[in-house]
């Protein structure tokens, strides 16, 4: 279950007092507001808070001209405007709070985006929950054998049942050894900042995550890609969901100049230019080397 039902009572506490506010607010994120969405097994992510909106990012980018005349087509257009030409700033000025509930080794992928604030559950107070990431079938891969960082195949049969048996019976005896130390029979027991080293890589954590729009922006770029890890890739594409409702301008505009969008080099521009006059080019001829031509073909050829 991705909640317990202390959490569920809290948010359905929260979401039955509604405030009156001065502050703008965004329609389409409100309805977001403590719900959890559920994603693996038993995680999820949480809107706990958030600030701004599209109208914000066009008033930041707007500072120096004064009232001036703007409509919903200007913003619209001045959005897309600084998303294309990688302004950042106006985008700094939305943020987002979210809870999130994960896999360690997926926070541990996560956290390498070190541009927002978090704050994680702690096993040196408080005793995790006997709760394990186990992929289900359609996921459990063979490793790639072109790519050390990817996956190849799923794996079937007797293979994939007897991974996953492995799976469960090692995150069952970790968690048991893990209760054992800590409470040995009316015993001290060991130091919960001790007993946690024993547990394994798929026990799920919780944090607190804050980050502002321009880097959540960057975040989702990389890791709602299709080649992503599906494990982060789902948060990802949850995420997503979330931020289109919330700033609708800015997010069609990230869709089209980020996440569906492909980068080409200065070699590769200039090859371009040359197949367009109507000359052929081969890699030899091309100036870029074989992993390039492959990459640029996979552009040119979809």
């Amino acid at each position: 279950m991705p909640l317990s039902p202390e959490q569920l009572a809290e948010i359905e506490e929260q979401r039955s007092h509604p405030q009156q506010t001065l502050r703008v607010v965004a329609p389409g994120m409100e309805q977001h507001l403590y719900s959890a969405k559920p994603v693996l097994d038993h995680g999820f992510i949480r809107v706990i808070d958030y600030m701004g909106d599209d109208a914000a990012i066009c008033q930041a980018a707007r500072v120096s001209y004064g009232k001036g005349t703007k409509s919903v087509q200007n913003d619209e257009g001045l959005i897309r405007y600084l998303m294309r030409h990688w302004h950042s700033t106006p985008f700094e000025m939305c943020e987002i709070k979210l809870h999130v509930k994960l896999p360690v080794f997926v926070a541990r992928q996560w956290i390498r985006h070190r541009t927002a604030n978090v704050n994680e559950y702690s096993a040196r107070y408080s005793i995790l929950d006997r709760e394990f990431y186990i992929p289900a079938p359609e996921h459990v891969n063979a490793q790639s054998v072109v790519n050390n960082q990817g996956r190849g195949g799923v794996l079937e049969g007797a293979e994939a049942a007897r991974v996953l048996e492995i799976l469960k019976a090692d995150s069952a005896r970790c968690y048991d050894n893990y209760e054992a130390m800590i409470s040995d029979e009316g015993q001290e027991g060991l130091a919960r900042e001790l007993a946690r080293m024993n547990l394994p890589a798929n026990i799920y954590t919780q944090w607190y995550w804050k980050v502002d729009l321009h880097n959540l922006f960057h975040f989702l770029r990389l890791r709602a890609d299709a080649h992503a890890q599906y494990e982060i890739r789902v948060y990802a594409e949850e995420m997503c969901k979330v931020v289109a409702d919330w700033v609708p301008f800015a997010y069609k505009a990230f869709e089209d100049y980020r996440l569906g969008a492909v980068s080409l080099s200065a070699q590769m521009v200039e090859v371009t230019r040359r197949m367009l006059k109507g000359e052929t080019v081969t890699q030899e001829t091309s100036g870029l080397t074989k992993r390039e031509w492959r990459e640029f073909m996979e552009v040119v050829e979809g």
